[in-house]
Order: structure tokens, then sequence, then C-alpha cells
């Protein structure tokens, strides 16, 4: 599976399921779960370098602001979901995180910024085919810290300097 195809996944999927990312999961396994396991195992790949390539303190920071608040946990879901958004979403927020202000449309606090059950997909479906837990994937292990210069979360003056379009848009 090459990077286009993956992203083609992960759009169609998010478009059918109206951009509610647990349906976005549910069909994401679905569609895996028609393909060779070696495909899956291609996904998942994809998705992962991904979700360690999001792992910046300046997107955590966009994070905070779009969140009011992100654990470690909420963060990890946050990347998931940032996926699930798209290429264009992606790689737009890795490129200015507070460019997230413009590139997100409707924002629900219910449901947008946690796709948890994105990052499962591609285990669920390898599994369905299986029946065996996925191997490892043989990539790079995710960071230990993230990436860049660590940013004071609890400093407001900070987050509306550093992220002035989200804090506007989501704390203003």
């Amino acid at each position: 599976m090459d990077e286009t195809e993956f992203w083609e996944l992960v759009d169609t999927t998010r478009e059918a399921a109206g951009g509610d990312p647990e349906d976005q999961a549910e069909l994401l396994v679905d569609r895996l779960a028609q393909l060779d396991p070696e495909r899956v195992l291609d996904f998942a790949r994809h998705f992962e370098a991904r979700y360690n390539r999001a792992y910046r303190w300046d997107l955590w920071g966009a994070a905070w602001v779009l969140l009011d608040g992100a654990s470690d946990d909420a963060f990890d879901f946050f990347r998931c979901w940032l996926i699930g958004q798209g290429r264009e979403v992606f790689e737009g927020a890795l490129h200015d995180p507070d460019a997230l202000a413009e590139l997100l449309g409707d924002f629900d606090e219910e449901v947008d910024g946690d796709g948890e059950e994105l990052g499962y997909a591609a285990d669920e479906a390898y599994e369905q085919l299986t029946g065996t837990v996925a191997a490892d994937l043989g990539i790079a292990p995710a960071p230990a810290e993230p990436s860049g210069t660590p940013v004071d979360f609890e400093d407001d003056a900070l987050l509306a300097q550093l992220y002035p379009r989200l804090w506007e848009r989501f704390r203003g």
C-alpha cells in the first residue's frame, strides 16, 4: 500500500462517517478487513509513522488550546484524530500547528479531537483476517519525548502568543 492509497482510505472513511471518528474507525476496520493481511500491515506502518511524526511539542500546544487541555493520553488520541482528518489537515498542522484554526471546519468538542479508535483499526482488521495479533511493524520506535521545544501549557499568555488564531477561535 502506498501513501496515496493510505490517504484515500482515511478520506473515504471520514467522509462516509460524516466526520465522526468512532464511525470512521468502524468503517476503516471494515475496509481494511477486505484487504490481504500484508496490506493491512502496510496501512498500520503508514499510520504509525505519521503518529510518531506528530509527537511534537508545538503540536501538543495546539491540541492543548484546541481541546482546552490535553493530557498525555488525550494528546495520543488527538494525534490519531489528526491523521483521521486527512492529508491536507495533517500536513498543514505539522507545517503550522496554529493553521488548525483555518484547516478545521466545524469542531464539536463532544466528538472531535479524540480518535483513539482510529489508532486500533489496523490491529482489529489484521486480527479479524488472521486470528492473530499483528507482528512488530519493523519501523523505528516512537521517541521517548516529543520533538522540539517544550511548551508551558499552563501559561495562557504564552499559548495565546504561540497560537493566536487557535486562541482566538477556541479560547477567545
